[in-house]
């Protein structure tokens, strides 16, 4: 009897420390944020928290939407995403869905505003007719899936759109929480989450929230355009200063951690593998070879392509891999002439660009000097028209006179002398 005691007690004590292990509740509704940039970490983010949320059977998902828009692309595929989910799913716009953050908050089931929140000013960049019309298209076909107005839904996408009473022509459509929800374009407006359980009849339900990890975090912050243009940036000027300065220095630290980040936070995001980075590396060691070996040939322009498109294959967009390499490129360039110019310079520099200087000072000359021949006396060996020959100690020697016709034979004396030129009058 004191056995099945004991085995129940421990069955109790078991199933506790098992829930304590994150065993889902069926009663609970999960929170996943969807905030700042939308790009391949925040769908890379959203994939990896669907499947596993999938798995416990939750009662719903929320998705807390705080974004000014980012890639269509990533954006079209969160939507499916969405879209998709077996679970059912409320979209609840905390602040702001715009761009690209209109279609994921309209692919959800339900759709919630805060109070303060608004919707809209969905336009593309570029805003080409072809770009227009197929992310109109996605717009609409997503609106009508879900049974939301696509004209109005369109009209945020689209300013020559007029719809009477709401948006003239030549505005985009950008709606608070009142409008939206008057619109119908969301189903309810409030800044309480237990509002939003009671409206959809999830009133007792478990909120919990899932956070976005210290990487994710990371990873969609360093792949933002703007950020990786300035790590690029930071990479290659660490890298100048490092080279036209002596010893391992500051120069060297900020290219390291400029380029780290960089690639390191692209391959997080999902933006780029492993092979940007060895083509990268590679490319650099093939530089360093350069350095060694004397003259600049195939290691060096090996290197410098590797190291272009290891670069520009880190990014997810080559148009956005360009541009930032482009802006690297020049603010490096003119760090590069700006440290030259202050007397920085290096031996891989010296070997690339001819800089050495003979000067008269050092005993270098143009051309052989005839100064020892000044004021000594000769025969011309042939008439001087000016120019013809002169002999001054068995030596024949070029010679222009300085005062008209000299015939020949005639006894002449150097009077000056100009370089290799030598100036003789007749005696």
């Amino acid at each position: 009897m004191k056995g099945k005691k004991t085995i129940s007690i421990l069955a109790v004590a078991l199933v506790l420390i098992l829930s304590n292990f994150g065993f889902a509740d069926k009663n609970d509704v999960f929170v996943v944020p969807i905030k700042d940039e939308i790009n391949r970490a925040t769908f890379n983010f959203l994939n990896h928290t669907m499947e596993k949320l999938i798995k416990e059977e939750p009662l719903a998902i929320i998705f807390e939407i705080d974004t000014y828009g980012g890639l269509v692309e990533e954006a079209e595929k969160i939507k499916s995403l969405i879209v998709t989910s077996s679970i059912p799913t409320i979209s609840y716009v905390n602040t702001k869905a715009e761009s690209a953050g209109v279609l994921i908050a309209i692919s959800s089931e339900k759709v919630v505003m805060a109070n303060s929140a608004t919707i809209g000013s969905a336009e593309t960049i570029p805003n080409t007719e072809k770009i227009l019309s197929m992310w109109r298209g996605l717009l609409r076909d997503t609106a009508q899936y879900r049974n939301r107005d696509y004209q109005i839904i369109e009209a945020m996408a689209d300013k020559d759109i007029e719809i009477e009473g709401l948006v003239k022509k030549g505005k985009l459509v950008n709606l608070t929480s009142s409008e939206a929800v008057k619109y119908g374009i969301a189903d309810l407006a409030t800044d309480d989450y237990n509002d939003i359980l009671a409206y959809f009849n999830l009133g007792n339900a478990n909120i919990k929230r899932v956070d976005e990890s210290l990487q994710i975090k990371l990873a969609k912050y360093i792949s933002n355009p703007y950020i990786s243009s300035l790590l690029l940036t930071l990479g290659f000027v660490g890298l100048v200063v490092e080279i036209l300065t002596p010893g391992f220095g500051i120069g060297g630290t900020l290219s390291i951690v400029g380029f780290g980040l960089y690639f390191g936070g692209n391959i997080l995001a999902g933006n780029s593998h492993w092979t940007s980075l060895v083509l990268f590396v590679t490319g650099l060691i093939l530089l360093v070879i350069e350095a060694i070996i004397p003259g600049f040939g195939l290691p060096g322009i090996s290197g410098i392509i590797l190291v272009l498109v290891g670069t520009v294959l880190a990014m997810d967009s080559l148009g956005i891999a360009v541009l930032s390499l482009s802006i690297a490129i020049i603010i490096t360039t003119i760090v590069t002439l700006i440290l030259i110019k202050m007397g920085f310079k290096s031996k891989l520099l010296n070997k690339i660009v001819l800089d050495t200087e003979h000067k008269d000072e050092g005993g270098y000359l143009s051309v052989d000097s005839m100064n020892q021949y000044l004021d000594k006396e000769g025969i011309s060996v042939s008439e001087l028209r000016p120019a013809g020959f002169i002999n001054i100690d068995g030596i024949k020697l070029d010679a222009l006179s300085d005062g008209g016709f000299i015939p020949k034979d005639s006894h002449i004396k150097v009077v000056r002398v100009e370089g290799a030129k030598i100036f003789v009058r007749r005696l």
